[in-house]
């Protein structure tokens, strides 16, 4: 006979509490943004943060007679609802200055923020004050590395171990860890993350970029998010390919297993070469970037699908950039646009689509399926043409050079049926909500794959405020379960998660 498991609520709450504390703690960065811009807002984002910051010291102060055992079903429903009401508290920036009135619009906003999926319902992003821009993009910035990663490096202060919390979380399947101890694997993925960040905002700065543009597009960049404080994106920046060429660099940064930045760091570079998912990431990524650039060479007019911004360097350099550009914005679902890609021939528009189901590498800040389930599973299709011919031979997948375990094998061919059934879930919902085909099928893609720009109507140079309330709430739940890798999210619907067998 099964009984329903026990979870550990108090600590469970007293985690939300520190979450949201921690974001009214970015609120009041903003809200400093806010006064030294004199956006006119600065008082309203005051409220907002001490509104957050007190509601979160409120539910730590109630809980804080905790049990500190923190088990693994904890650990889900920590990642999961910490999610959600990090996304219901980041409304309240966007609410109480009245940039966003509508608490669907908002609670949209922020929750493609902070799953670093970039697609926007502002028509006007230029008119919007500067402090709620610079919230906006700090909400990629907390959920590029991951809310719980930061918070698990804060956690041997609550005297807590984040174990569980970190393999709710970290996306991918990589188990690699810089350190033994999962909190100073946290502080340095943090110190890493951060010290991008700024290498970026400096070069964006002597690029051309105003600083507080090279603020924002840095902490997009970095995220992989794609929020932008212009209207026509990074296409604004056309006649300074400087920018453009930056982005690219710290895209492909961004996209990349974080691990791997941290060896680079220490001069392990023999470690990097030896990773076959960092090998295939490159290679994909040059050998897309060359097959786009052609095709928009030969086949388009450039000078008509770059937001007409005048090109400088001529007509290959344009095509070469745009092809890079678009090509790294969706493999590590950056979201960031330079061009409408849909506007240059039927097959790019296809390409795109289908690069939207690659993703970054597993321990980078990408979403999407990642790179290395990619390169498992057609190493395990390969090798069941051997045992179809061989059947009693043993016949391991390995990776980079290691056999890899059965269980885990398993785990990823599930992802893979999990992932697609969702994504035509997605676009089934869509279209019974009015979408047409390619709208409902690239939202349904971009939303699950937290992209951003997609096909139709919600296609590069348009935005989600075209989606009715239901069609928006829809987007933000597979946002969510996109970007917590599917089973954090829907195994709290399964009635075993809830149950002691």
């Amino acid at each position: 006979m099964s009984s329903f498991v026990k979870l550990n609520y108090k600590i469970i709450f007293h985690l939300m509490g520190l979450l949201i504390g921690v974001n009214g703690g970015f609120m009041l960065l903003a809200t400093c943004v806010s006064f030294y811009y004199k956006d006119g807002v600065g008082i309203e984002m005051l409220e907002a943060s001490i509104i957050t910051i007190f509601l979160g010291g409120l539910i730590m102060f109630v809980t804080r007679n905790k049990r500190k055992e923190l088990q693994k079903r904890d650990g889900y429903v920590i990642v999961t609802f910490g999610w959600i009401f990090m996304s219901l508290a980041g409304t309240l920036p966007y609410i109480i200055t009245g940039a966003i009135p509508s608490f669907t619009d908002a609670f949209f906003e922020t929750m493609s923020g902070y799953t670093t999926t970039g697609a926007s319902i502002l028509n006007d992003i230029e008119s919007i004050p500067n402090g709620v821009l610079f919230w906006r993009s700090i909400t990629h910035w907390i959920g590029g590395m991951g809310i719980i990663v930061l918070a698990i490096a804060i956690l041997p202060l609550l005297g807590i171990g984040g174990m569980e919390l970190f393999a709710a979380e970290a996306p991918g399947p990589s188990s690699d860890k810089l350190h033994p101890r999962i909190t100073d694997t946290a502080k340095r993925l943090w110190l890493i993350y951060v010290g991008y960040t700024v290498a970026e905002t400096i070069l964006l700065k002597l690029a051309g970029m105003s600083m507080f543009d090279a603020v924002n597009h840095s902490l997009s960049t970095l995220s992989t998010g794609g929020f932008s404080t212009k209207n026509a994106n990074m296409a604004y920046w056309n006649d300074k390919p400087l920018i453009q060429y930056i982005v690219i660099v710290f895209m492909f940064l961004a996209g990349t297993n974080f691990v791997l930045s941290y060896f680079a760091f220490k001069t392990k570079f023999s470690k990097i070469l030896r990773d076959e998912e960092f090998k295939f990431y490159a290679i994909s990524i040059v050998f897309f970037t060359i097959m786009a650039s052609l095709i928009i060479y030969f086949q388009t007019d450039i000078t008509q699908s770059t937001i007409d911004h005048p090109m400088v360097w001529g007509r290959y350099e344009s095509g070469l950039r745009h092809g890079a550009f678009q090509v790294l914005a969706i493999i590590t679902t950056t979201g960031f646009v330079s061009a409408d890609y849909t506007l240059w021939t039927p097959f790019l528009t296809v390409f795109f689509f289908g690069l939207m189901f690659l993703g970054g590498s597993a321990g980078s800040t990408a979403g999407g399926v990642k790179i290395v389930r990619h390169i498992i599973l057609i190493k395990n299709g390969l090798i069941e043409f051997k045992r179809s011919l061989h059947p009693r031979a043993i016949l391991p997948v390995r990776y980079n050079t290691k056999a890899v375990q059965q269980p885990i094998v398993f785990n990823i061919l599930g992802f893979f049926i999990l992932y697609f059934l969702s994504f035509i879930i997605g676009v089934l919902v869509f279209s019974l909500m009015g979408l047409d085909f390619q709208t409902a099928l690239g939202g349904a893609a971009s939303s699950l794959g937290n992209v951003g720009p997609a096909l139709g109507d919600l296609g590069p140079l348009n935005n989600h405020a075209s989606l009715s309330s239901p069609a928006k709430w829809w987007s933000a739940f597979l946002m969510l379960i996109g970007r917590l890798e599917l089973f954090t999210v829907l195994i709290l619907f399964t009635p075993y998660f809830w149950r002691n067998r």
